[in-house]
């Protein structure tokens, strides 16, 4: 997989993160609105989203692998990011989030494909796993749209909601050590 790689329609590109992504990523997840699901994951200092960047591109170094930097084709206005990152050593961690504008647009679900077939190509040891919370319907549907199956549900541990519950997809069975990692 190439750092750019077109996606729906021809309308957007991922791009490996780099140092001049973080006023725009520290923008989107600084907005509320894209944490409807999780509140509490809100950035409010740019010092997280800093940290979430470095993780980001110290994934793509020690792994081959992380989380793409989502553009719009055109305008070159982000979008939002997606694919996999090293969870816990022993797995490939299947994440995105996206602006507001640009929901709704099958970018989930193409950025998901491109994440798996890329951890394929980069590791294929490592089982990926989608970690939601059970309310987040929208990004329930895109995991089974990529044909990952739920492997556990269960308490969401250190979430303020104690009512929230946690589902971890997965693209394989995940063994008792597996899915401890998928849960820290």
């Amino acid at each position: 997989m190439t750092p750019t790689s077109h996606g729906p329609t021809s309308v957007a590109e991922l791009h490996r993160p780099a140092e001049d992504d973080l006023d725009e990523l520290h923008a989107l997840y600084r907005d509320p609105r894209v944490w409807t699901h999780l509140p509490s994951g809100r950035h409010t200092e740019v010092r997280q989203t800093r940290r979430l960047l470095d993780g980001w591109r110290r994934s793509w170094e020690e792994h081959g692998l992380g989380q793409w930097i989502v553009r719009d084709a055109g305008s070159g206005m982000l979008l939002g990011h997606g694919g996999c990152a090293v969870r816990g050593e022993l797995l490939w961690n299947l994440g995105y989030r996206f602006a507001v504008a640009a929901q709704g647009r099958g970018l989930a679900s193409w950025v998901g494909r491109c994440g798996l077939e890329a951890a394929g190509e980069v590791d294929v040891s490592r089982a990926v796993v989608a970690y939601l919370l059970e309310h987040n319907r929208a990004s329930a549907r895109v995991a089974e749209k990529l044909g990952l199956s739920l492997q556990r549900r269960g308490p969401d541990a250190g979430n303020p909601d104690p009512e929230a519950v946690r589902l971890v997809y997965a693209d394989r069975t995940l063994d008792a050590e597996q899915l401890a990692a998928a849960m820290r």
